[in-house]
């Protein structure tokens, strides 16, 4: 339910006054809500995994490996946030976009969080789609209304949902597809009458790249389930046959809304080795990880340019 510290800082991350993380270059470094950049930037947008949480440093993070090796011939800004919804991504742009100077090129790095909030009732999706801790959010509403009578909090009783039953994985799948198309035709409007380019990448998850993990992956793995219940939430979405289909969805929307479309997760699957360590869980990467990341990005858009 919300944004990031604001003006943290630790060896690990630091935010600025907004609370959007700071990347690196090779001798300077720069963030969204910072000092203004001079010239045309690149935005690196999304949630989580963009943001760079498993990332040891913010010199670590997608943009930073972007805009110091891969792709520097701009400053890149790290414009993602944590847990994230396609909805919120959209609005992050809408809130802060008058900071920005000219944006060459928008690379939004996700989908994962909508399809997983998918599986939530209806009355918690709404028509833009459900967010991380809504739950909480719609029960405190709830009691504020019922304390509150004269004032309005919403939409009315059953925000929790009660026993809906979670609809069939491909009515989400499609649910998800639609949503993330809807918000990036949005992004695209916002950025009528510049240059700028817009590419969706769907990010990759662990089990959506390859059904073996690496051996310390593994141990990861195995001490994450014993006090998680991923499988139980989101097994049904973690398979690759998901993947596919899901990402067939979006590439079909992204090509009728004219916005380029990218699935990193079989470029990575034929990219790494068996035994490299990229994932810390199976949503979020190591160092390690994410460089090679930056690296299919910048190639395969042709970033270097």
């Amino acid at each position: 339910m919300y944004f990031h510290r604001v003006n943290y800082r630790s060896p690990v991350i630091n935010t600025d006054r907004l609370g959007f993380r700071i990347s690196h270059g090779a001798d300077s470094q720069t963030s969204a809500g910072g000092e203004p950049t001079n010239g045309p930037v690149r935005l690196l947008a999304g949630s989580s995994m963009a943001m760079g949480i498993g990332a040891t440093c913010d010199q670590a993070t997608l943009a930073s490996r972007l805009w110091t090796t891969h792709a520097p011939s701009r400053p890149w800004l790290n414009f993602a946030g944590r847990s994230h919804s396609s909805a919120q991504e959209l609005l992050l742009f809408l809130f802060y976009r008058h900071l920005l100077p000219p944006v060459e090129e928008i690379v939004i790095l996700s989908g994962l969080n909508n399809l997983a909030l998918a599986r939530l009732p209806a009355s918690q999706r709404g028509d833009d789609g459900a967010f991380f801790n809504c739950g909480d959010y719609f029960g405190q509403m709830d009691k504020l209304k019922s304390q509150f009578r004269t004032h309005h909090f919403g939409s009315g009783g059953q925000q929790t949902g009660g026993d809906e039953p979670v609809r069939p994985l491909q009515v989400r799948i499609e649910d998800a597809a639609a949503l993330t198309i809807r918000h990036l035709e949005s992004w695209k409007q916002l950025c009528a009458g510049t240059d700028t380019r817009i590419t969706f990448v769907l990010q990759p998850l662990a089990t959506w790249v390859r059904e073996t993990a690496a051996p310390q992956e593994r141990r990861l793995f195995d001490e994450l389930d014993k006090i998680s219940n991923f499988w139980e939430l989101f097994g049904d979405i973690a398979t690759r046959e998901t993947a596919r289909r899901y990402a067939e969805l979006l590439q079909l929307g992204c090509e009728k809304i004219d916005v380029n479309f990218l699935d990193i997760n079989p470029l990575l699957a034929n990219s790494a080795a068996d035994d490299s360590w990229l994932y810390v869980n199976r949503a979020h990467m190591t160092d390690y990880g994410l460089d090679l990341v930056a690296q299919l990005l910048a190639s395969e858009l042709d970033l270097s340019r």
